[in-house]
């Protein structure tokens, strides 16, 4: 039979069998989601309550992971949030290690994800410039 199927040729030739992730991003993907969920199900520090997981990046030696999170409020509810999270991060690395199954867990390491705030700036400009060209049009 010349003309059998192949499952993996054709999800190749169609561009969905190439999935070369690099594997500490496929980690990384998974601490994100796994924090995320720790946080909002298990963590009881109120000072975490609006805390949000933005995003993970795991060096490609796995042996350590920066851990981006975003929080409503002031500097001091960031610094409050930071705070509450380096308390938080062997109880953290525990649960990964058990939950990832992997010979060595990444040290946690947090950072305030700055890029929300420089998005939100970037919105309030490209507004400013959408309401100005509306005014601008209306008065020729």
């Amino acid at each position: 039979m010349t003309g059998s199927f192949d499952p993996k040729k054709t999800l190749d030739s169609i561009g969905l069998g190439k999935t070369e992730q690099k594997r500490s991003v496929r980690v990384a993907d998974v601490i994100q989601k796994e924090l995320a969920i720790l946080v909002l199900t298990k963590v009881r520090d109120p000072k975490l309550a609006g805390v949000n997981i933005s995003r993970v990046e795991v060096s490609d030696d796995l042996s350590s992971a920066r851990v981006y999170f975003t929080v409503l409020g002031d500097k001091k509810a960031i610094q409050a949030a930071a705070a509450a999270l380096e308390r938080a991060r062997g109880f953290m690395r525990t649960h990964l290690a058990k939950t990832l199954n992997m010979r060595y867990t990444p040290s946690l390491q947090f950072r305030f994800d700055e890029i929300s705030e420089k998005v939100e700036h970037l919105d309030s400009i490209f507004q400013e410039i959408a309401n100005e060209r509306k005014t601008g049009g209306e008065n020729s």
